[in-house]
Formats: structure tokens, C-alpha cells, sequence
């Protein structure tokens, strides 16, 4: 039976991303993801949804989320779903799902880019002005 476990999620970092190194000085990065879901009940009152994701991301991706992803920064992962499973200090049985991280892209309002800029090669190049309007071809 064929397995496809692919997962894209645009959200924003619920907290600053918390850099470590495994003993084979590998770069790993965790944060956290929320998405909200706004929607409308049976008898017509707005409703807001919140889900909350743990994510890790390796290597170059660690380190460049790192540097520049704070919290409450949008960011856009594509990863694979992981279960984690460990025993407690006090003995119980815990697990949850993670995100892997295998690619991202910086996700920032016109606001956020004047402040602050995409690093070369990592993300979207949202930097981009718009062309004058007498430039455009249509």
C-alpha cells in the first residue's frame, strides 16, 4: 500500500526558536506553529479555532529559522508529520505529533519589510517593489 504523509501550514511562531546541536554538531532547531480557523456555528455566531503545532527543523533550514524567525513572525513550513513517543520522569507514557521541517518561507506584511529584510536564498523575495504603473505591460 503506497504512504504519502506531506504537511504545509502558514501560521505564526508562538514563540522564539530554540537552537541546539546534537552531538554530531548538527544544527536543530524547535518552535512553535498556531493557525487560527475562524468560523460560523449553527446558530450564527463567529467561532475561532486555534491549533498549536510543535515543530524541528535540521542543518542549514535550523539555522537560518534561528537567526531570523521570532515570535509572532508568519511563517510557511512543508514538512512531515513525526510521532514522538518518551517515558516521563515520573514514569508515564507520553507521545504527540511534530512537524519535521523540510523547506519554509519567510511570510511578512508590507509593514514587516520595511523593517526588516529576507536574507539572500532563504525564503520568498518579498522584498520586490512594485514596478511604476507606467511599466506595466498590460
Amino acid at each position: 500500500m503506497a504512504s504519502f504523509n506531506k504537511v504545509i501550514m502558514l501560521g505564526n511562531l508562538t514563540r522564539d526558536p530554540q537552537l541546539t546541536y546534537l552531538p554530531s554538531q548538527t544544527p536543530v532547531v524547535e518552535f512553535g506553529l498556531a493557525t487560527n480557523r475562524r468560523f460560523k456555528t449553527g446558530d450564527g455566531q463567529q467561532k475561532d479555532e486555534v491549533c498549536f503545532i510543535d515543530c524541528r527543523a535540521y542543518g542549514r533550514l535550523a539555522e537560518t529559522i534561528s537567526k531570523y524567525c521570532r515570535k509572532g513572525r508568519p511563517l510557511m513550513i512543508e514538512g512531515r508529520l513525526s510521532f514522538d513517543q518518551w517515558e516521563a520522569q515520573d514514569g508515564t507514557k507520553r507521545s504527540k505529533h511534530r512537524i519535521t521541517v523540510e523547506n519554509f518561507q519567510f511570510v511578512d506584511s508590507q509593514q514587516d519589510q520595511s523593517s526588516t529584510s529576507s536574507p539572500a536564498g532563504a525564503g520568498a523575495d518579498n522584498n520586490q517593489a512594485a514596478p511604476p504603473e507606467d511599466d506595466i505591460p498590460f
